[in-house]
């Protein structure tokens, strides 16, 4: 039977969101740390030290590490590689801001590639296991499940790279943002209320990321009682023949995609060539910056709506900005990303987590469980609100639910300018979270 969180509240953890090549990701060293006045935990568990980071920012510091595995050189690497570099300027500007509890954090020295593979994976967080404290990132969904059950024994914490609604019953995931289930249901509430939706269609990838989001829409659709369909696709832009000739049968009004760019742009292009007037909306992850010098671009401009856990990299907020800066002081002039974004906001919560754990002396695995059921709210500098963080509830209570739209727009950095601000539907606010909304096992 596997240990996940249940509907009764717990007294501790309830729940638990210039580009660099990857070979230069995994070669550079720790670059800095900082930490508190007045005495600091105990060092001795693992991942934490009293000897100083490999390159300290702070004085007579011990070191916290925190292991990362990520995708650099596979189907991801275009997530991995920002995302990751996001991490390492958000940990740098803790450690300029006196570190936690008199420690420095290392990000850096255990950062391994999965090339999206669980066994590979598991591999690499098996090698660093015994020499970290948490792990800043666990890229896949998939390939965090390989290590889920040695994450759940040693109460190892994982902040992962992806966001089906079943992280938010695993008591060792500390996810960030809303899940794609909520996403989705936002996506059709949003299409129903502002583009006079009436039927609605699914198109989607296969598992975790695309069935769950399929199953917000559903939920959606039913809620507001419009006909649904849904369609499983394949990937690659040439694969998309089946779901452009579902559209034109079916004919919705709306379309969720939740598949890659490049099949989001086939199927647009597609269906609109071949006479739909409907629209489309798409998850998080059916964007991409390169699109805008897509040929498809007029099309989706005229007929793609998307929405997102958070807003894009270059919006207007405390954290956005403070992401940016450390990132030029970190890594110098980089491509404006969405995915650094991504790496920056999840961080967050992990940091919340050590400073309460910290606060309490006791910096160790068990320690840092048992911090994450005690945080309520989390500082995101703007770029989530602070109740996003509320970790010390049940999935259902704690399950943060709202999503920002956007349109395509060529003047915008990452090609996505915002419409609508965070909102939750209603069948969002309404849903009762008591099992994943999609969930294999």
């Amino acid at each position: 039977m596997v240990s996940v969180r249940s509907d009764r509240p717990r007294p501790y953890r309830a729940r638990g969101k210039a580009l660099l090549a990857a070979a230069v990701l995994l070669a550079m060293a720790a670059a800095g740390c900082g930490g508190s006045g007045g005495e600091r935990p105990a060092a001795g568990a693992p991942g934490v030290t009293e000897a100083p980071c490999p390159k300290p920012v702070n004085k007579g510091h011990g070191c916290i590490y925190l292991g990362i595995i990520s995708d650099f050189s596979s189907t991801f690497k275009i997530l991995g590689v920002p995302v990751t570099q996001a991490q390492q300027a958000f940990w740098d500007r803790v450690n300029r801001q006196g570190g936690i509890g008199g420690y420095d954090v290392d990000a850096r020295t255990y950062v391994r590639d999965n090339g999206y593979d669980p066994g590979r994976h598991r591999r690499a967080y098996l090698e660093m296991k015994g020499k970290v404290l948490a792990l800043a990132q666990s890229l896949g969904s998939p390939t965090t499940e390989a290590i889920l059950a040695d994450l759940r024994s040693s109460r190892t914490i994982a902040v992962p790279g992806s966001y089906p609604s079943k992280w938010e019953f695993e008591e060792v995931v500390l996810e960030a943002g809303a899940s794609y289930c909520f996403e989705a249901m936002n996506a059709i509430d949003y299409a129903a209320d502002n583009l006079e939706a009436e039927s609605a269609m699914a198109i989607y990838f296969p598992g975790d990321y695309g069935e769950d989001a399929a199953a917000g829409a559903k939920a959606a659709a039913a809620n507001r009682g419009i006909p649904y369909s849904q369609v499983p696709t394949l990937q690659g832009a040439e694969a998309q023949g089946t779901a452009v000739k579902a559209v034109l049968e079916h004919e919705p009004d709306v379309v969720l995609l939740t598949t890659g760019p490049a099949e989001a742009a086939a199927i647009v292009t597609g269906a609109v060539e071949g006479g739909f007037e409907g629209r489309f909306m798409g998850s998080n992850p059916t964007w991409g910056k390169g699109m805008l010098e897509s040929p498809s671009f007029p099309v989706m401009k005229e007929r793609f709506w998307y929405v997102a856990p958070w807003k894009p990299y270059a919006s207007d907020s405390p954290g956005h900005t403070a992401m940016r800066q450390a990132l030029a002081e970190t890594f110098g002039r980089v491509d404006p990303d969405n995915a650094y974004a991504s790496g920056w906001i999840t961080s967050y919560a992990l940091k919340a987590v050590l400073e309460e754990a910290a606060k309490n002396d006791d910096l160790t695995r068990q320690g840092v469980y048992e911090a994450l059921g005690e945080i309520t709210r989390v500082d995101y500098e703007g770029m989530l609100p602070a109740y996003a963080g509320d970790f010390s509830g049940t999935p259902d209570t704690a399950a943060y639910r709202e999503s920002v739209v956007a349109r395509p727009d060529e003047r915008q950095f990452t090609g996505m300018r915002v419409i609508t601000d965070f909102f939750a539907g209603r069948t969002a606010k309404g849903h009762r979270l008591r099992v994943p909304c999609y969930n294999p096992r």
